[in-house]
């Protein structure tokens, strides 16, 4: 029955059928944790559209996929799951057929189980075009752990989902599966209510005369001086001895990163003879406009991406140039800095541990946290939240490595970045990406958004833009779009005259969106009171009397993330 009633809920959407019936979208179901547990958690959305979710009604729904051999197990406490055993390929497990649509957002999970050792699965959806895959977890013996993801598919048919691992030796265990369907008005609405919740707060002004007494009809004006949650743009030195370029940049971002300017390649291209006169001129030029700079990268875990004549280096004479570099860099720019990316990438490569040990990433952070204590220091990672298709930087991967730093004794603060290099829109992914790294309670922010070129390209960054921001974990956005005469790395936002292209429209009108309230400027009601709803950060607010003649003294208010709305601002015109 609860099924039925979900179900019907999700067909009928947010609609105003035009009788005063408003009915509510499902929930969005953020829940995850990384624990692994000894009892599974209940399938989110009572299983949503998986027949026999909890496998409470034998293998009925349930298939083999190859030749696996599936049964039905029971463990001592009366928990019932499903195993897929003799597995000969990756892909042989169990599997259930469903009917998707194009239209629809599906967000998925499952808890997962084997049989030895600790082994990566992946839950996959076959369509009539390929295969998406809604995650990845690693499942361990003897506990539950909860794998989470979404999809959306190019065409509406049939499909398959099955879930898969490299590892043939081990038995697949599955329990707790849940698809939920979400049109596009529903998953709207859940960035709307978060939104409403986590980014703005409800505000009350009174006018009033001098006399204290209310002031019907008056005019309240209210302009965002600095926004709370920071968005941002990459530069490079092309903007130094360029005004179009300056002058567009400093009239819409206060926050950057330096394109290449602060790597290891730019600072000591020859050993012993360092140049840092491009990241110096080019912090001069954000702190003369009040810019915040965030720091990228001390190094670089890609050993295609070392000074050319680092990976030649002995161990020893490694460790000294290493520790000279982050000494040199970091002790520079002390204090200057908001992040520091200590070690770019050290989920997809290992050139650091290769040569120096495999603790040598948490001894840098260690080092970090000890040059420049005022600077969080973070992680940096490419495909965690855009490509689900890669289970080297999955988010279950991500936190992994930051449960092993913490085992392997860095205890300081961290941050984790998320580049957001997107070719696709997957919206459902996206979020589930975001719901599984903020289980680490670390500040999250995606550092190098851009989105590939493509028909689609405008509109799938203001999708991204909006999916992003509507998380309440995510506490800021860098776009990766430095200009350059000969283009972009990816994405530009502007053409070589600096006049917006339609990705530079979408950034500007997605800013704008967030730095406005939509009822503004508005009327104080018989009692003198206007309320509106605005987006955290700093307000100038003033108040026109209605004879128009008479005005206010300008207000500064700053509203902020746990700001509650018990006071009324009383602003008084002296009329």
């Amino acid at each position: 029955m609860a099924k039925f009633v979900n179900y019907f809920l999700f067909v009928v959407t947010i609609l105003n059928l035009g009788f005063g019936l408003q009915v509510h979208a499902v929930p969005y179901d953020h829940s995850y944790t990384h624990e692994c547990l000894a009892t599974p958690i209940k399938p989110q959305y009572d299983g949503g559209i998986v027949v026999n979710p909890e496998l409470n009604e034998g293998l009925y729904g349930w298939t083999s996929v190859g030749d696996a051999n599936i049964k039905h197990g029971k463990s001592y406490d009366g928990n019932k799951y499903i195993i897929a055993s003799e597995r000969k390929q990756s892909f042989h497990s169990f599997s259930q057929k469903f009917i998707l649509q194009k239209e629809k957002l599906y967000t998925f999970s499952a808890w997962l189980q084997v049989s030895d050792g600790n082994v990566d699965v992946a839950a996959v959806f076959t369509t009539k075009t390929g295969y998406e895959i809604a995650g990845w977890v690693t499942a361990r013996k003897g506990c539950w752990s909860m794998l989470k993801g979404g999809l959306v598919v190019n065409t509406s048919g049939p499909t398959e989902l099955y879930f898969e691992s490299n590892n043939t030796k081990v038995d697949i265990w599955a329990d707790n599966i849940s698809l939920q369907p979400f049109t596009n008005e529903e998953w709207k609405s859940h960035q709307e209510q978060n939104i409403e919740k986590f980014r703005k707060s409800k505000v009350k002004f009174q006018a009033v005369d001098k006399h204290g007494q209310p002031i019907p009809n008056a005019t309240v004006s209210i302009k965002q001086r600095r926004p709370n949650f920071p968005v941002g743009c990459a530069i490079n030195q092309n903007i130094l001895q360029n005004s179009a370029y300056q002058n567009w940049f400093t009239s819409r971002f206060k926050y950057t990163v330096f394109e290449n300017e602060l790597k290891w390649y730019s600072n000591e291209r020859s050993r012993g003879s360092e140049d840092y006169s491009a990241s110096d001129a080019l912090v001069k030029f954000a702190q003369s406009h009040g810019v915040a700079v965030r720091g990228h990268n001390v190094f670089w875990a890609n050993p295609a991406d070392q000074p050319n004549w680092v990976p030649g280096l002995s161990s020893n004479d490694l460790w000294a140039a290493s520790n000279k570099r982050i000494n040199s860099v970091m002790g520079r720019y002390r204090g200057q800095l908001f992040h520091w990316d200590v070690m770019n990438e050290n989920l997809h490569f290992n050139f650091f541990e290769s040569k120096l040990g495999w603790n040598a990433s948490t001894i840098f952070y260690q080092k970090a946290n000890a040059i420049d204590g005022k600077t969080t220091p973070f992680l940096n990672e490419y495909n965690t939240i855009e490509e689900s298709g890669d289970g080297t930087s999955s988010p279950s991967k991500y936190l992994q490595k930051i449960s092993e730093m913490r085992k392997n004794g860095y205890n300081g603060p961290l941050g984790i970045g998320v580049q957001g290099h997107f070719v696709n829109e997957n919206l459902p992914y996206l979020r589930s990406a975001i719901d599984q790294l903020a289980s680490a309670k670390l500040p999250i922010w995606v550092t190098e958004l851009d989105v590939k070129s493509g028909p689609n390209q405008a509109s799938y960054l203001e999708k991204i833009l909006w999916e992003i921001h509507s998380h309440s974990a995510v506490q800021g956005i860098i776009i990766w779009s430095a200009w350059s005469p000969n283009g972009c790395y990816v994405m530009c936002l502007t053409d070589n005259n600096f006049q917006n292209l339609a990705t530079g429209n979408i950034v500007d009108k997605v800013m704008n969106q967030w730095t406005h309230a939509a009822d503004l400027p508005g009327p104080t009601d018989s009692n003198g009171i206007f309320e509106t709803s605005l987006y955290h950060g700093e307000y100038e607010v003033k108040i026109n009397h209605p004879n128009g003649d008479a005005v206010s003294n300008l207000h500064e208010i700053n509203l902020l993330p746990n700001y509650k709305a018990q006071d009324t601002y009383r602003i008084t015109i002296n009329v």
